[in-house]
């Protein structure tokens, strides 16, 4: 955001800080207790921000919100695999690295803090189309970033599309089995076989 000088300048950041509160709060609220569970009065307490001032931000309501709260979820597991995948040469052992990245992350929130993209997204499949695009826009930018490595790593194109979409998918499913079961071992033996899977390729 630009900022002037002087009082304004500080007016900005007041500005800048009590939106990104109040995306953070969705985005925490709504990925452990999903869209549904989730309501305006809860975001705005959490994020110590009227409700005036959430309306001002997000005039579209709660679907507003939940779609800037899953771009604020993307970022953060785009800037999370993009870390996994450039910590190793080879993608099998980025992609090891990443479910035991995530499986410590799990583990460290008391398996509360799963995907906050599929949590918000799964409650309003069917009759929120802006909330499904930014999940799916979500999706095809991770997909992107595995693709981008397989391919580095001289998979053939084809290929390295199709893994990228098993790969997605199979971190997600393993995520949520870690969560139900309360244990690491669903993404520590789902980084394993994906790096098996993908060795058969190179």
């Amino acid at each position: 955001m630009k900022t002037t000088k002087g009082n304004d300048a500080g007016a900005d950041t007041t500005v800048l800080d009590t939106r990104e509160r109040i995306v953070r709060a969705a985005s925490r609220l709504m990925q452990r207790q999903g869209y549904d569970g989730t309501g305006i009065k809860q975001i705005s307490q959490e994020a110590g921000a009227t409700l005036g001032s959430l309306y001002h931000f997000f005039p579209g309501g709660k679907q507003e919100l939940a779609v800037a709260a899953i771009h604020h979820g993307d970022r953060e597991f785009t800037d999370l695999l993009r870390g996994a995948l450039e910590s190793a040469e080879d993608p099998g052992d980025a992609l090891m690295a990443c479910t035991g990245t995530l499986a410590r992350i799990l583990r460290e929130s008391d398996w509360a803090d799963g995907c906050p993209v599929t949590a918000t997204a799964l409650g309003t499949a069917g009759r929120a189309p802006d909330i499904q695009r930014a999940a799916a826009e979500a999706f095809a930018r991770w997909r992107g970033l595995v693709h981008a490595k397989l391919t580095g790593a001289g998979l053939a194109d084809d290929d390295a599309r199709d893994l990228a979409h098993t790969v997605i998918s199979t971190l997600e499913g393993a995520e949520l089995a870690a969560q139900v079961s309360r244990s690491e071992e669903p993404l520590h033996t789902a980084g394993r076989h994906l790096a098996r899977l993908i060795a058969c390729y190179r």
